[in-house]
C-alpha cells in the first residue's frame, strides 16, 4: 500500500466538502470555505414595503420568495405586540411552484408551541421565547414560498394579534443532489374515543424519510379528566398492514417512563410540557433513528393489539373523549400526497372539557351574544346560530388581578362589529372595567351604529352599559361599536359583551 501524502488528503477533502450542499454542516466542516453565498429576506415589520406587512386588508403575505437552488437554514418569527399568539395564523411552505403546499400548519404548532401555550421550547431544531425559530434544512431547486395567513375572521388581520417581523435565511448552491428531499409538515387534530378508533398523525406517498413529530394529548369529558400514557406510535411503511415500528407507550416514545414526570423536561431531541390542564405536550425528532420508506408511509396512535382490555373499555366511553393534536415532519421527492385543508381557525381551538353549552339556558333570557373579551378560556361563552362578532381594531388582554381580569382594549379606538340577522333588535350590554386603574383611571366614550352613547369613567369597580337597538340600526346586519380613549396615554377596554334580543 503506497503512502498518502497529507497535502493529497487536504485537497481530497476539501473537493468533498465543497461539492456538498451547505445543509446543517458538522461542526469538522466549520472551516471549510463554502462555494455559494448566505442571504435573507425581511418581512411584517413597519420598514417593509407594504405588501410584506399585515393590515390595510391583506391577510396573507408572503414572508419570502426565493429563487433556487437554495437550502433555508433558519426561519424567524417574532412574537405579535399583543405577546401571544394562538393559531389562528397559518403557515404555508410551496417549493418548485407547486400549487398544494408541503407545509400547512398553524405557525405556533409548527415550532412545537401547541396553541402558542408555552413560554419555551428548546430542542435542536425549533425554539420558543418572545419569538418562534426554526432550523430544519429546507432544500428547493426552482423557487421557494413561504406565507402566513389569519384566517380568523373574528379577530382581523393587524401587528397587534399577527408576527411583526420575520426573516427567512437561505443559502444559496450550484444544484441540489437528485436524492435529496424537500420537507414537508402536517398538523392534524382531532377528538375520539380511543378505545374504537386509532388517531391519525399523517400519512404520505411517495419515497423519503419522517424524521419527528410534536404531539398533545388531554381527556377533554371534563375538567377533571386525565389521559392514559399506554397508547403506542404506529408506522405503518410501504403498505404494511401490521406496523414494523410501534413505540409501546407515549411518554416511553419521548425518552421518558412511567408517565411524564412532575416537571417539564426539554432536551435537543425529546421533551415534554404540561399543556393546559392535566395534558401533555411532547415532542421527538429522529435525527439518528430516521424512518425511511420508499412507497408509503402512515402513523396513527392508538393502543396495542395486545394493550390490556381495561384500556379499550374505559376509552369507549362517551364520557372519556381523547383530543390530540400533532405536527408531523419528513422529507420525500415531490410531487406529494395534497395536504387536507386546514379547519377554520375557530375549528382549531383545543377543546376545553366542561358541560356542553346550555342553548337553552340563553334562549329563556333572550341572549343571542356571550362574549368574555380576551379570556384565554370559554371567551366565546354562548353564540346563537346567525350570530358572531369581528374585533376590527383592538388586541387581547387577560392579566389583571381582580375576578373579570380580561378585556379587548385599544389605545386610540377599540372597534368591533356584532354579526347579526338583519332587522334584529333588543339590547346591548357592555361591561367596563377598569380592572388595574391604569394610568391613574381610564376614560372612554362608547359609539353605537353611529351614536354617542356616553362618556364613562371612575369605572374600577365595574359598570355596565345598556344600548336599545333597533331593526333600522341592524338593516345591514351588524352592529357597529367603537370605544374611544379619551385620556391617553392609558387605552379604551371593553370586558364582556351580551346582547339581549327583543
Amino acid at each position: 500500500m503506497g503512502t498518502v501524502s497529507m497535502a493529497g488528503i487536504l485537497v481530497a477533502l476539501s473537493s468533498f466538502f465543497l461539492q456538498q450542499p451547505a445543509v446543517a454542516p458538522e461542526l469538522g466542516s466549520l472551516c471549510w470555505l463554502w462555494d455559494g453565498d448566505t442571504k435573507m429576506q425581511n418581512a411584517l415589520w413597519i420598514e417593509n414595503r407594504a405588501e410584506l406587512k399585515m393590515g390595510e386588508g391583506r391577510t396573507t403575505v408572503a414572508i419570502a420568495d426565493l429563487k433556487g437552488p437554495g437550502i433555508i437554514t433558519m426561519i424567524h418569527f417574532a412574537l405579535p405586540a399583543a405577546m401571544k399568539l394562538d393559531r389562528s395564523v397559518v403557515l404555508r411552505m410551496f417549493w418548485d411552484g407547486e400549487e398544494n403546499p408541503s407545509v400547512n400548519c398553524p405557525l405556533v404548532d409548527f415550532f412545537c408551541d401547541p396553541n402558542g401555550a408555552l413560554e419555551q421550547v428548546n430542542t435542536a431544531l425549533v425554539n420558543k421565547r418572545r419569538g418562534w425559530n426554526a432550523y430544519f434544512p429546507m432544500p428547493f431547486a426552482k423557487s421557494a414560498r413561504i406565507e402566513i395567513e389569519n384566517d380568523n375572521q373574528r379577530y382581523q388581520s393587524n401587528w397587534q394579534q399577527n408576527p411583526c417581523y420575520s426573516y427567512v435565511m437561505y443559502r444559496t448552491v450550484k444544484k441540489l443532489p437528485k436524492k435529496m428531499g424537500y420537507f414537508h409538515a402536517e398538523w392534524n387534530q382531532k377528538t375520539l374515543l380511543m378505545g374504537k378508533e386509532e388517531y391519525p398523525v399523517f400519512e404520505a406517498k411517495g419515497r423519503g424519510q419522517f424524521v419527528g413529530w410534536n404531539v398533545t394529548v388531554r381527556g377533554v369529558g371534563s375538567p377533571e379528566a386525565g389521559y392514559p400514557v399506554d397508547e403506542n406510535e404506529k408506522f405503518f411503511i410501504d403498505g404494511e398492514s401490521e406496523a414494523s415500528i410501534e413505540w409501546q407507550g407515549i411518554e416511553d416514545s419521548f425518552g421518558f417512563s412511567w408517565g411524564f414526570p412532575e416537571t417539564f423536561s426539554t432536551f435537543p431531541y425529546t421533551g415534554w410540557q404540561p399543556y393546559y390542564k392535566n395534558g401533555a405536550a411532547a415532542y421527538r425528532f429522529c435525527l439518528n433513528d430516521r424512518i425511511s420508506f420508499k412507497k408509503s408511509l402512515v402513523m396513527t396512535v392508538g393502543f396495542g393489539k395486545h394493550e390490556a382490555k381495561f384500556f379499550f373499555e374505559t376509552f369507549s366511553k362517551p364520557e372519556n373523549p381523547l383530543q390530540f393534536s400533532s405536527v408531523a415532519y419528513w422529507y420525500q421527492q415531490e410531487p406529494h400526497q395534497p395536504i387536507a385543508p386546514l379547519p377554520r381557525a375557530h375549528e382549531r381551538k383545543p377543546a376545553f372539557g366542561g358541560a356542553p353549552v346550555d342553548a337553552a339556558k340563553y334562549q329563556a333570557a333572550g341572549e343571542t351574544v356571550v362574549i368574555n373579551c380576551g379570556k384565554t378560556e370559554n371567551d366565546i361563552e354562548y353564540l346563537k346560530d346567525g350570530w358572531d362578532f369581528m374585533l376590527k381594531r383592538g388586541y387581547l388582554y387577560a392579566g389583571w388581578t381582580t375576578e373579570v381580569n380580561h378585556c379587548w382594549a385599544d389605545n386610540e379606538s377599540l372597534e368591533f362589529d356584532l354579526v347579526c340577522p338583519k332587522g334584529a333588535q333588543g339590547t346591548l350590554k357592555l361591561y367596563l372595567l377598569d380592572g388595574d386603574n391604569f394610568q391613574g383611571g381610564r376614560k372612554e366614550s362608547v359609539t353605537v351604529c353611529g351614536r354617542k352613547i356616553g362618556e364613562y369613567e371612575n369605572f374600577q369597580k365595574g359598570q355596565w352599559v345598556e344600548v336599545p337597538v333597533s331593526a333600522t340600526d341592524t338593516k345591514d346586519g351588524r352592529i357597529a361599536v367603537a370605544i374611544k380613549n379619551l385620556k391617553p396615554p392609558s387605552n379604551a377596554v371593553v370586558s364582556v359583551i351580551r346582547f339581549v334580543e327583543k
